[in-house]
């Protein structure tokens, strides 16, 4: 029970970062940026991609048997570092989500570092009791079981890398609705914040609070105040989506309050952005102009980037200025396409997988969402693999008990 608990921990924890590698890559820049080692960032894709297959295997290889000894020791060395790094994390609070599970759970520094502690402890009660556990498959078998199961993460990180994650739990999935989620409920704290006023008298300068300072008393002299964040309040699953435009200046509201369809282009850094299918994006900007539906470009690049990027590439939109993290948040690709109706996501699609619209959008924007729900693709992938691992261990049993 210890290690298919464990394992399911794991494999859950892989899972939501293989179909994210790009999220996941974000996170080790955000990590070398607090421990000063961000010449390290470029290799940041590569890490999130290998802590995905490695936490993956770690967790298939307990649920299954396969390998015991050999995992069991990397899972505690594993569990060892992480402990160590969350308790870090914890104290000094140089992220505010270390990434454990993605974007699909986001638990506080402190909870990270207990959960740590609990599953340290699991792994060494599952080294404890392995003694008991037998197979019934040779060595090279079950090495051969272990390459499947990595290079079947590998696959699966590598689909999602090239189009976007197959399941989405941003803030900005397909259904959701934008002005919705930047609401703050009314049952919910807001920040809080500590104002400290500093003035001087006889040269001498003393800090007061908002309750006792010397408002009436000339003698002291008003220098300074400073305002500091005490405690966060309830943030909004969106908190930071704004468009700036060069023309028209703030139009966040003029694109969340379009009753019709909208389409944003996505890029978030125009230097790093692919520009092999921008034939195809202009076609859409034209289909768009002449169906009346409005086409934005949003980024994060300024000035003479834009202006050289037009001359590239060509493109037929106007473009604003956004935040580069809402961005990356937005959409998993560099550029993406997202479609809106009424400031809610119809659907959206990565530079590799851009549709060809040839008649105007249906009245009803259900239509236009894609048919195969995000779920059925995790069912049809997980019995994919179960079944190929099924399958291959018979064929080992028989190949090489001969």
């Amino acid at each position: 029970m210890l290690r298919w608990l464990f394992g399911a921990v794991f494999v859950f924890s892989g899972f939501v970062k293989a179909i994210d590698p790009l999220g996941g890559s974000y996170k080790f820049q955000d990590y070398f940026a607090a421990m000063g080692l961000e010449s390290l960032s470029a290799f940041a894709l590569v890490l999130s991609v290998l802590l995905s297959a490695l936490e993956m295997v770690i967790g298939l290889n307990l649920i299954t048997g396969i390998r015991l000894k050999e995992t069991s020791w990397i899972a505690l060395l594993f569990m060892l570092f992480m402990t160590g790094l969350t308790a870090w994390i914890y104290k000094a609070n140089p992220v505010h989500d270390c990434g454990c599970f993605g974007d699909a759970l986001v638990i506080s520094n402190k909870a990270t570092f207990f959960k740590n502690i609990v599953l340290l402890a699991m792994i060494i009660g599952i080294i404890v009791l392995r003694k008991h556990h037998t197979t019934s498959l040779k060595p090279l078998s079950e090495w051969i079981l272990v390459a499947f199961s990595f290079f079947s993460v590998l696959t699966l990180s590598h689909f999602n890398y090239n189009y976007l994650p197959m399941v989405d739990f941003r803030p900005y999935k397909i259904g959701a609705n934008i002005p919705e989620g930047m609401k703050i409920p009314e049952d919910k704290p807001g920040d809080e914040y500590a104002t400290t006023f500093i003035y001087a008298k006889n040269g001498v300068k003393k800090e007061f609070s908002i309750n006792n300072y010397p408002a009436n008393d000339s003698t002291w002299k008003f220098v300074d105040q400073k305002t500091v964040l005490v405690k966060e309040g309830y943030k909004p699953p969106i908190h930071d989506f704004s468009i700036q435009s060069p023309t028209n200046g703030e139009i966040t509201d003029i694109v969340l309050a379009n009753k019709g369809y909208s389409f944003l282009l996505v890029a978030y850094d125009l230097n790093k952005a692919a520009t092999n299918r921008f034939d195809k994006i202009n076609a859409i900007a034209d289909f768009a102009k002449k169906n009346n539906y409005p086409f934005y470009c949003l980024t994060g690049s300024a000035g003479s980037d834009v202006d050289d990027f037009i001359k590239k590439t060509g493109l037929k939109a106007e473009v604003c200025n956004a935040d580069p993290t809402m961005l990356k948040t937005m959409i998993r690709s560099n550029p993406g396409l997202i479609l809106l109706h009424n400031g809610t996501v119809v659907n959206h699609w990565p530079n590799g997988w851009l549709p060809s619209f040839d008649k105007p959008l249906n009245s009803d924007p259900k239509d236009e969402i894609p048919f195969l729900p995000s779920w059925l693709l995790v069912v049809a992938v997980a019995i994919a693999y179960s079944t190929a691992f099924i399958v291959l261990r018979q064929i080992l049993i028989k190949r090489f008990q001969k």
